[in-house]
């Protein structure tokens, strides 16, 4: 059953248009979390997450449900043997809410099967994920993300 939901909120001191482009372009993506996401960000189109260490591989597969900029972004999911399968993709929904001279970027990672591969993944993943991009935003110097899991 796919009921399991992980949610997490930052609060970052930069612009709003700086946090939706630093999720959407592969150019900056690569820089804090060291994957691209590339698509056209398009409702429908398909997106994907890969390495941007020169082999290209393809880490992460999806959709793009609602790509309303800068203020959020709603895609799917999936490891890329799962591409095919709709049953086996999770959603992703980026929220990015200003307040003040910062921004509240409210991560929801849902339709997960609880305890399966990608919920224990996901949860290792997103917070290093996202503390470095909030350290990228704020310093122009990412953490190392993998450190410790390479």
């Amino acid at each position: 059953m796919k009921d399991s939901k992980f949610v997490y909120v930052t609060y970052i001191a930069t612009a709003p248009e700086k946090v939706f482009q630093a999720l959407t372009e592969g150019a900056v993506t690569r820089q804090y979390w060291g994957h691209e996401n590339v698509s056209d960000w398009k409702p429908g189109s398909p997106w994907k997450h890969q390495a941007s260490d020169g082999t290209g591989t393809v880490r992460m597969v999806g959709e793009v449900v609602e790509s309303t900029p800068p203020r959020r972004l709603v895609i799917t999911w999936a490891y890329p043997q799962d591409q095919a399968n709709k049953a086996k993709h999770t959603r992703v929904k980026f929220e990015i809410e200003p307040i003040g001279d910062m921004v509240r970027l409210t991560v929801t990672h849902d339709e997960l099967e609880a305890a399966s591969e990608m919920d224990k993944g996901i949860r290792q993943g997103w917070p290093r994920v996202l503390s470095s991009l909030k350290t990228f935003l704020e310093t122009g110097k990412p953490l190392d993300t993998w450190a410790g899991m390479k």
